[in-house]
């Protein structure tokens, strides 16, 4: 199960330890996880290019490094944050 959070979310949260070709719920979506995803983790809700905004709880919070298809967990590696950096 993924929950979104906010209607504006291109990310929602895995609820379950998801593992890869799982597939979940979130809403109207079905996605089918293209990696394993923990607990607590978010899951690309849609494609992304690199600079392509991440958006969770209604607001942007970081940006795409790389490409992260739909499907895959988004964090640390393949997102730069943009919440108590100093320099933006």
């Amino acid at each position: 199960m993924l929950m979104r959070i906010d209607d504006k979310d291109n990310v929602a949260v895995v609820l379950v330890d998801g593992k890869r070709g799982d597939v979940l719920k979130c809403g109207n979506l079905t996605i089918k996880l293209l990696s394993d995803i923990p607990f607590g983790h978010k899951c690309a809700l849609q494609e992304f290019n690199v600079n392509d905004l991440i958006i969770k709880y209604g607001h942007p919070i970081g940006y795409a490094t790389e490409k992260i298809s739909c499907g895959e967990i988004v964090r640390e590696n393949n997102m730069k944050g943009l919440r108590g950096r100093g320099d933006i």
